[in-house]
């Protein structure tokens, strides 16, 4: 089920969310920032009720719970961050993004959680990192919004992986501490929106399209490696990189195509060696059975 959460996460982070925020393209980030919060908590608080889930009673407070509010203002941040990306026409800059970003992920992984890659894994991510490296140096420059992305969303990962809490409260409590600050933006702040159903259509959905992702996602990040859940999310980008350039005409330059190359030949030599560690593992689960029964008969 980990690998299904993951791939539904991704593929929409990928397509159906930069085109939803692209035809709000008219309304500034911070407002849809705001609007998706406030959505996202209306649909999270039905879903919530439709499923009879209950929050559970967070007192005495546990140190893992205080991290929570950590995640949401990683993820309010990694939130403003590809709004502005997307709202500006600089998507390719948000793909790079989430092509580093999974790079991170695995360093936190093996860095703070002592998870470990086997050899080809570790030749993976080591052409990640060649073909990082290589495409900076040929940009000329430090792609401050892309690395921006990239840390804030690998630390979100990390912390809700730390919490190890449902998925659906997890996303619940963090959008209930947003919360406050969206509606006093909202209220103070914001500049008016356009009063048409397609505008108020589309900043209702926000809160469909911000929700489900991000449960999915918790869901994953419980169930999978760091590791793994990490060069999955070369999905999410490579999506976004073909809908900047083949949709909406953004120029593909050298240094992209370079990484993007480089990045599906980890993929490939990742695939292979996580299929081939699996293949391994259940052919070794019948001896282990067995191994008992023969010592008992000696």
């Amino acid at each position: 089920m980990g690998l299904i959460y993951a791939l539904a996460a991704y593929l929409s982070w990928g397509l159906v969310v930069p085109v939803h925020f692209r035809l709000l393209d008219a309304i500034p980030p911070g407002t849809i920032l705001a609007q998706r919060i406030a959505w996202s908590a209306l649909l999270v608080t039905g879903l919530i009720a439709l499923l009879r889930k209950r929050l559970a009673n967070p007192f005495p407070l546990r140190p893992r719970h205080g991290l929570l509010v950590v995640s949401a203002g990683l993820i309010a941040i990694n939130w403003m961050l590809y709004l502005v990306a997307v709202s500006s026409g600089h998507m390719l800059d948000a793909s790079l993004g989430y092509f580093i970003n999974p790079l991170v992920s695995v360093a936190l992984g093996a860095l703070v959680l002592g998870e470990r890659l086997r050899p080809v894994q570790t030749v993976a991510v080591a052409i990640v990192v060649a073909g990082v490296v290589v495409a900076v140096a040929m940009a000329g420059r430090l792609p401050l919004l892309s690395l921006g992305l990239a840390v804030t969303f690998a630390l979100y990962g990390l912390v809700r992986k730390l919490v190890a809490v449902d998925g659906t409260v997890g996303f619940c409590a963090e959008t209930f501490l947003l919360l406050p600050a969206a509606v006093a933006y909202l209220v103070f702040a914001a500049p008016p929106v356009p009063d048409d159903a397609r505008t108020w259509g589309l900043l209702a959905l926000t809160g469909v399209t911000t929700a489900l992702p991000l449960i999915w996602f918790a869901a994953a990040a419980t169930r999978l490696t760091l590791a793994t859940l990490g060069l999955m999310q070369y999905i999410a980008p490579s999506c976004l990189l073909g809908l900047s350039t083949l949709v909406y005409g953004e120029t593909l330059t050298p240094d992209r195509v370079v990484l993007f190359g480089l990045i599906w030949l980890a993929l490939v030599l990742y695939a292979y060696d996580a299929i081939r560690h699996e293949r391994r593992r259940r052919a070794a689960l019948p001896a282990a059975r067995t191994a008992p029964l023969a010592g008992e008969r000696r």
